[in-house]
C-alpha cells in the first residue's frame, strides 16, 4: 500500500480502493460471528413457530434470505449494537486500515466513530436499496442527538474517513455501490426524506449522475471515501444476500455531533485509551 497514492486518490476523487488489504483471518473472524448470529435468528423464528426449518444446509450468502422469505417486514436490515463481538476487532482496528486513515486525517488521535454497521442487502428489497446521498447529509439532518461539542460544529468541518468492505463479492448484479468521483468538493447537498432513506434532491443529482461509476470489489478489499462524496447502493437483483460492513474514523478532537462518543482506535496522546484487544472490544458497547 503506497500511502502517497492513497492520499492523492482520496483528495482528487474522494475515495480510494485498497485491494486485498484484509487478511483471510480477519474475514473468517467476521464471517464466523455473522454465521452464529444467523443461526440465532433461525432459532428465534423456529421458537415462535414462524419457521418450519432453519435452512441449515443453505450457504451463508443465501441462508438469511431463506429464513425471511415471505416475511421481510421482520427481516433485520442492519446490525449495529450487536457488533461488539470479538471477531469484529480485527476489522475495526486493522493496523493497515488505521495507517491509511492516519495519513488521510493527519491527527494525533483517531476515534472509531459511533456509526459502524453490518448490512445484509436482501434480494429485491426496496428497504435495502440505498438512494443517492452524502453521509454528511444524515449527520446534518438532525436525526441523532449531539454530544457536548461546540454548537458551531458543521458537517463540512468534520475530519472523517468512511470505510466500506464487502463480505461477499460486490457486483452490479447484487447491488454494489456507485460513487460520483469528485463530488466531495461540491459542498453539502439538499437531502430529502424518502420512505426508507434520505435522497439528494433531483435537481442536484441530475447534473452529476452521468458521471457515476460502479464500485465492484471482493472480500478483502477496503474502500475509503469522504463523508461528502455522493454515493448510493444499487438494488440486489440476485437470490443471495449481499453482506457488507461500513464504519468510520474521525479526528477524536472533534465533536461526533451525536449523543454517542465512539471508541479510541489510535492515539499518540493517550495510548492507554486505545481499544487494544478483541476481548476488550467485546466488553464494550455501542456508546
Amino acid at each position: 500500500m503506497n500511502l502517497d497514492v492513497v492520499e492523492q486518490q482520496f483528495e482528487e476523487q474522494g475515495y480510494t480502493i485498497l485491494s486485498g488489504l484484509l487478511s483471510q483471518r480477519v474475514l473468517n473472524g467476521v464471517r464466523a460471528e455473522l454465521e452464529r448470529w444467523v443461526e440465532a435468528q433461525a432459532l428465534l423464528l423456529q421458537g415462535d413457530n414462524s419457521l418450519g426449518e432453519g435452512f441449515a444446509d443453505e450457504p451463508f450468502e443465501r441462508r438469511l434470505a431463506c429464513l425471511f422469505a415471505g416475511n421481510m417486514a421482520r427481516a433485520p436490515k442492519s446490525l449495529r449494537p450487536e457488533l461488539h463481538w470479538e471477531g469484529m476487532y480485527g476489522l475495526f482496528f486493522c493496523p493497515a486500515v488505521l495507517d491509511a486513515v492516519e495519513r488521510l486525517l493527519g491527527v494525533a488521535e483517531i476515534r472509531l466513530y459511533p456509526n459502524y454497521t453490518v448490512r445484509p442487502k436482501f434480494p429485491d428489497d426496496p428497504a435495502t436499496e440505498v438512494l443517492w446521498h452524502q453521509d454528511a447529509g444524515y449527520t446534518a439532518s438532525g436525526q441523532h442527538g449531539r454530544d457536548d461539542g461546540s454548537p458551531n460544529d458543521t458537517v463540512e468541518a468534520l475530519r472523517m474517513v468512511n470505510v466500506w468492505a464487502p463480505l461477499v463479492p460486490a457486483r452490479r448484479a447484487n447491488g454494489c455501490m456507485q460513487f460520483v468521483p469528485g463530488t466531495h468538493r461540491v459542498g453539502l447537498a439538499t437531502h430529502e426524506r424518502r420512505e426508507h432513506y434520505l435522497e439528494i434532491s433531483a435537481a442536484e443529482i441530475a447534473t452529476r449522475e452521468a458521471d457515476a461509476i460502479d464500485i465492484e470489489c471482493d472480500p478483502g478489499d477496503v474502500i475509503l471515501f469522504s463523508n461528502m462524496l455522493y454515493h448510493r447502493g444499487l438494488p440486489n437483483g440476485t437470490d443471495e444476500v449481499r453482506w457488507s460492513c461500513d464504519w468510520r474514523y474521525q479526528d477524536a478532537g472533534q465533536s461526533t455531533m451525536r449523543s454517542e462518543r465512539g471508541h479510541i482506535a489510535r492515539s499518540q496522546l493517550a495510548p492507554e485509551m486505545v481499544v487494544s484487544s478483541a476481548l476488550q472490544w467485546a466488553s464494550l458497547s455501542f456508546q
